[in-house]
């Protein structure tokens, strides 16, 4: 196993209600629809034990809770730590990490997003972090349904923009973020968007500001298995690569 990196705590978003996947997500949550052998939250759960991170706190919606404590555990069988904290109604991204003030501590935090999937490893990445922001982007062919990612030299990012209509490049922001620990007071600092939520984006932006935020380009497969047919390319990816993922409960 990776020697754990003792100053990062991780957090896996696994709320929602999964609408583009109904009537799967009739009867489930989405993160624990199959992908293959496992659980689909399993792979990005493997993201964060292969980068070193034991201690991490599982976000979930109260209705799928009990789901996700039979299948997870108190994390002695994955070889880490689990906490848990119920989002009882989705208010942005920014919003569920500001959950995880009491959990990370101190610390530095890496969350995910419990239906991506990456085919490479983050670790050097994480395991280097010291401090500021860092966010993974990814070349897609259809950049403007995504946060878009302007990036300028060495990995300085020089705009996001969420979904626009005009991309200022093929990249997009994947669903993996690591912050220091100044995250939560600009948590704090952000004003609901015209949706009503917290945006994952504008706090990103306030890291650009202050010239704090790195964008890591992605070398492996990235999945944002929230479709039907990015489902289905989920499992074809992990039948695949199934030997990067090590069989666990």
């Amino acid at each position: 196993m990776v020697e754990a990196v003792e100053d990062m705590k991780g957090v896996i978003l696994a709320g929602g209600s999964g609408t583009r996947l109904k009537p799967l997500t009739t009867v489930t949550s989405k993160q624990l629809l199959p992908v293959y052998d496992h659980p689909m939250i399993y792979y990005p759960l493997m993201t964060l034990i292969g980068a070193g991170i034991r201690d991490i706190l599982v976000i979930t919606a109260p209705e799928h809770a009990d789901d996700y404590y039979a299948y997870l555990g108190n994390g002695k069988d994955f070889g880490v730590r689990f906490s848990y904290a119920i989002q009882k109604k989705p208010a942005g991204l920014s919003q569920a990490l500001g959950m995880a003030k009491r959990f990370v501590g101190k610390d530095s935090v890496t969350m995910i997003l419990g239906d991506n999937i990456f085919g490479g490893s983050v670790a050097p990445w994480i395991r280097t972090f010291n401090g500021g922001a860092m966010i993974f982007v990814k070349k897609v062919r259809d950049p403007g349904r995504f946060g878009v990612v302007e990036l300028g030299q060495s990995g300085s990012v020089r705009s996001i923009e969420e979904k626009p209509k005009h991309p200022k490049s093929h990249f997009a922001q994947t669903g993996l973020y690591v912050y220091d620990n100044s995250v939560f007071s600009r948590i704090a600092t952000l004003k609901p968007s015209a949706r009503g939520e917290l945006e994952i984006t504008d706090l990103n932006n306030l890291y650009l500001v202050d010239g704090a935020l790195r964008g890591v380009i992605l070398q492996g497969e990235w999945i944002d298995a929230g479709t039907f047919d990015a489902l289905l390319k989920a499992n074809q990816l992990i039948a695949r690569q199934r030997k990067k993922f090590p069989t666990r409960r």
